[in-house]
């Protein structure tokens, strides 16, 4: 799937009248350097918004939407997901920025739905038909055919991706008419199953890792049933920790505004939930603020590996635990709270 922008056009808008058109309408320009309207000052607001994105928006906008919505200087998602797929989009304010890595690396899930008998050049229906067939699947032979897909497998990416080749986004060099040769890349896949099926399509649900491509599953999956297929609906369940359970909607973000969104804000270490967490002691935690390690004490002490510490319960910084040392790559400024709004 590609992330394209969305144009959006109000259709049947009703003109203004004399009264509501501006001066400049009527021939007269508005004063210059006269005053303008206090645009509302961004604020610090640190944490995470798990948004259930509708179709037909951007990753991009709904970032967008989202920083708006809180007021937030700092803004970003862990993970695109494309115009035509709905679901769990995890938006990074401020500090949670800084964990983001940690979201995407995390396992995913997603409830998909295959149309048999075309293949189409972006491998979902918003490509054109490259290959059909008359032939159609029963249940029994796209159950039989799932376990081929799932454990580590090599995948060839599609054509429209957003993976470069000599710096260059394939799906760019796609649309401008080259031909674009992927490699397989090794992909986990963990679970595949048929929720629904009718002689036309098929719903299935995917639980993968890092970089898996569902529109590309398909694909192989149409070609191994000899009749072809593309991904025609996709809905992502889960990123990581998040799932619809966490999930708000834009329209109740726009509604409650600044001050009426901190139940949406999650904190900024939960994206941390699958690594190990370490008390420290004030003067570990201004020696981790600066960039240097402290020696870990205890018995529950982790000897490698990743860790985050902790503070009175404030997050204060995440690294790597080398021979009983925490040796910090991303501190924190949260000013005594995780998760509430400057």
């Amino acid at each position: 799937m590609i992330n394209e922008p969305i144009v959006e056009r109000t259709e049947g808008a009703i003109p203004p009248t004399a009264t509501d058109r501006p001066a400049a309408a009527e021939g007269r320009r508005p004063p210059r350097g006269g005053p303008r309207p206090d645009r509302p000052k961004r604020r610090d607001v640190n944490g995470w918004v798990i948004l259930d994105k509708g179709v037909g928006m951007t990753s991009t906008h709904a970032v967008a939407v989202v920083k708006r919505a809180f007021n937030a200087k700092k803004a970003g998602h862990a993970g695109t997901l494309d115009p035509l797929a709905s679901g769990i989009l995890p938006i990074a304010l401020g500090e949670a920025t800084k964990t983001v890595p940690f979201v995407m690396d995390g396992r995913k899930a997603y409830v998909f739905t295959v149309t048999w008998g075309i293949e189409t050049d972006t491998d979902d229906a918003e490509g054109r038909p490259v290959a059909t067939s008359e032939a159609r699947p029963d249940r029994a032979a796209v159950e039989a055919a799932l376990p081929t897909f799932v454990g580590a497998i090599e995948q060839v990416p599609p054509r429209y991706s957003a993976i470069k080749i000599a710096g260059e986004r394939a799906y760019d060099l796609a649309r401008d008419g080259e031909e674009v040769v992927l490699v397989a890349r090794p992909v986990q896949i963990d679970h595949l199953a048929v929720v629904e099926h009718t002689p036309e399509r098929t719903v299935i649900e995917a639980a993968c890792g890092k970089g898996t491509y569902v529109r590309a599953l398909a694909r192989d999956l149409g070609r191994q049933l000899g009749c072809f297929g593309h991904v025609s609906a996709l809905r992502r369940t889960r990123v990581g920790p998040f799932t619809e359970a966490d999930a708000c909607q834009v329209a109740a973000l726009e509604e409650a505004g600044p001050d009426g969104n901190g139940g949406a804000l999650h904190p900024v270490e939960t994206a941390l939930d699958a690594v190990p967490s370490v008390p420290v002691s004030r003067d570990m935690a201004l020696r981790l603020m600066r960039g240097q390690p402290v020696i870990l004490r205890g018995r529950d002490a982790p000897v490698e590996g990743k860790a985050f510490a902790t503070c009175g319960g404030i997050l204060v910084a995440v690294g790597d635990v080398e021979r009983g040392e925490l040796v910090p790559h991303r501190v924190f400024h949260l000013g005594g709270t995780s998760n509430r709004s400057a």
